[in-house]
């Protein structure tokens, strides 16, 4: 099976081409202002924010390329951010998400600060990653209506008290028997590097 670069056009389109209703996607700013889609801070070892556009390669799309070519899909926007300073790349997601408004889309982060800006800005909704499970008492001070466990952390019991208050989204689940079982419990979306897993 051809396997697609992550995090572009073209692993998006496959993805919901072979049935999967959305994705997640990581999102950066450059250092001239514009939001790019991208997993890791650096590309070949040169951090992003310290690149313009201009000086990315072809098959890094800017979010904004995302949302209109994709414009009926799920879509979870991580917002990569690393506390506790911002280069005001929060700002810059919620002018363009005014521009292009869904109830599709979702923002989330394992920054509690990022967070905690996007809902002064009025961006939501929002969701709390974490991978550590005391980082869950974090999600009621930061107002976010998901919450984003790692997939091992996730338990039956656990899922039913996590959605009591909050819709939740597991991350990586990358075998077909946890999928159906986590489906099976209720968890609301599921992120994998394996698309097939899913459908």
């Amino acid at each position: 099976m051809h396997r697609a670069r992550e995090n572009t056009l073209e692993s998006f389109r496959m993805a919901l081409e072979l049935g999967l209703d959305g994705f997640e996607l990581d999102v950066h700013l450059t250092q001239d202002g514009v939001l790019v889609v991208h997993h890791d801070f650096h590309l070949g070892g040169v951090p992003i924010h310290t690149l313009s556009r201009n000086e990315l390669p072809a098959f890094v799309p800017t979010l904004e390329e995302v949302l209109r070519a994709f414009p009926r899909a799920w879509i979870n926007v991580e917002l990569k951010s690393l506390p506790p300073e911002t280069d005001g790349r929060e700002e810059a997601l919620a002018r363009l998400l005014a521009r292009y408004p869904s109830e599709r889309l979702w923002v989330s982060s394992f920054d509690p600060l990022a967070l905690v800006r996007l809902r002064r800005l009025g961006v939501g909704p929002l969701g709390l990653l974490y991978e550590k499970p005391e980082a869950l008492e974090l999600a009621p001070c930061l107002g976010v209506a998901w919450v984003h466990p790692k997939a091992s952390l996730l338990t039956e019991e656990g899922v039913r008290a996590l959605k009591a208050r909050y819709r939740v989204l597991a991350w990586t689940v990358n075998r077909r028997e946890e999928a159906e079982a986590l489906a099976a419990w209720g968890v609301d979306a599921l992120v994998s590097d394996f698309p097939e897993v899913l459908v």
